[in-house]
């Protein structure tokens, strides 16, 4: 016969199940995905030919979502080319509504400031890059925690006199269906030091070139 539990131990058996999940959920991080900003959505057309200019991708402070993240991650968007060659990438910060920079973040793919995303490799791209079909690349986490008293600067200057960044495409979205925007000017201005002016684009911005999400992780 089956004796059956009384209550005290029931409450005291209830009373460590419940101690344990406790303990668990407090243990266990939170490694959930969430977008920082609104990112691009939708079909995306394309842009092409990049040796030698720097794109800006724009991250307006007051744009940021309610979500509090000490990390940052960038995300950009193939269309085109089996390889892309960046000689610097960087994040200005300045403070909303001033193109004043106030402090500098090195953007780094796989441990490098000067690096190359191999587009061929199925293991970056498990398609490969096309308008319909976009290679979207992760680039390292940043430690760095977006706030809506600055705006967001990226500059990736692809490398000049490269054949594989001539033939490179990057993500352009159709109609402005984003919180991110950008633009881009021929020459590095990967190399700006505090107190520089992100340069203004020519006429207004448009929708953002490469940049197609801004993650926390």
């Amino acid at each position: 016969m089956i004796k059956p539990i009384n209550f005290v131990t029931l409450a005291l058996l209830l009373l460590s199940l419940t101690a344990q999940g406790f303990s668990q959920k407090k243990g266990s991080p939170d490694t959930t995905t969430q977008n920082l900003v609104r990112g691009v959505s939708g079909p995306v057309g394309t842009n092409s030919s990049w040796s030698g200019y720097t794109v800006f991708g724009g991250i307006p402070g007051s744009s940021l979502f309610p979500i509090s993240s000490t990390t940052t991650v960038l995300s950009l968007g193939f269309t085109a080319g089996t390889e892309a060659d960046v000689t610097n990438a960087v994040v200005y910060t300045t403070a909303r509504g001033s193109t004043t920079i106030t402090a500098i973040t090195q953007v780094t793919y796989q441990g490098n400031s000067s690096f190359s995303i191999d587009l061929s490799n199925s293991s970056v791209c498990p398609t490969a890059p096309a308008t319909a079909t976009p290679c979207i690349v992760k680039l390292d986490s940043l430690t760095l925690t977006l706030s809506p008293a600055s705006d967001y600067y990226l500059a990736v200057y692809f490398t000049s006199d490269d054949s594989n960044n001539s033939a490179l495409g990057g993500t352009q979205p159709q109609v402005f269906q984003s919180s991110l925007w950008g633009w881009y000017d021929s020459g590095n201005y990967s190399g700006l030091a505090v107190g520089n002016s992100v340069p203004a684009p020519t006429g207004a911005h448009g929708p953002p070139i490469f940049l197609m999400y801004v993650t926390n992780n």
